[in-house]
């Protein structure tokens, strides 16, 4: 891939360009809307805390704490990273009326969207793992206890 494809805005990639940077599958299903069979995913029962990040363009979808398990056979989350983080729209395909969800950056399909989620926005976002990049949290330093901190420390200085 050329240097000038990696700088450029991912909403102007070519289909050619989405196939060199993608493997197969996150063509088929973030480029295609296509579909991983159900409790395939590599994140269905991931539970490091982080970011969840677009497979296609990089920007910041969905975070850990807003994940749980729904028994779907997908990852869900209840909310966004941040609301304008992804877009949606009507999928009538295979049938059904559904509300479709896309990186709002880059139009990739991440998967659908349904309101028979959890308390607080009783929403389910119901999304593929291949159209996803976990990032996972910064961890403070091993050698680092709770006795580190400046607050601990006061308690033992000379009064």
């Amino acid at each position: 891939m050329s240097e000038e494809s990696r700088m450029r805005d991912p909403a102007t990639l070519s289909d050619e360009e989405w196939r060199e940077r993608l493997t197969e599958e996150q063509y088929r299903i973030a480029r295609r809307g296509g579909t991983e069979p159900p409790f395939t995913g590599i994140y269905l029962d991931t539970e490091t805390p982080g970011t969840y990040r677009c497979a296609c363009c990089g920007g910041e979808l969905f975070r850990s704490d807003a994940k749980f398990h729904s028994g779907s056979g997908w990852p869900s989350f209840t909310a966004p990273a941040r609301p304008e983080a992804v877009a949606t729209r009507e999928d009538r395909s295979h049938g059904m009326r559904r509300t479709e969800v896309l990186c709002a950056r880059c139009r990739a399909h991440l998967g659908h969207v349904f309101p028979d989620g959890p308390a607080p926005t009783g929403l389910r976002f119901c999304v593929n793992s291949a159209s996803l990049d976990l990032e996972p949290a910064e961890t403070a330093p091993a050698d680092r206890g709770p006795a580190d901190s400046v607050e601990d420390r006061r308690g033992d200085e000379p009064g």
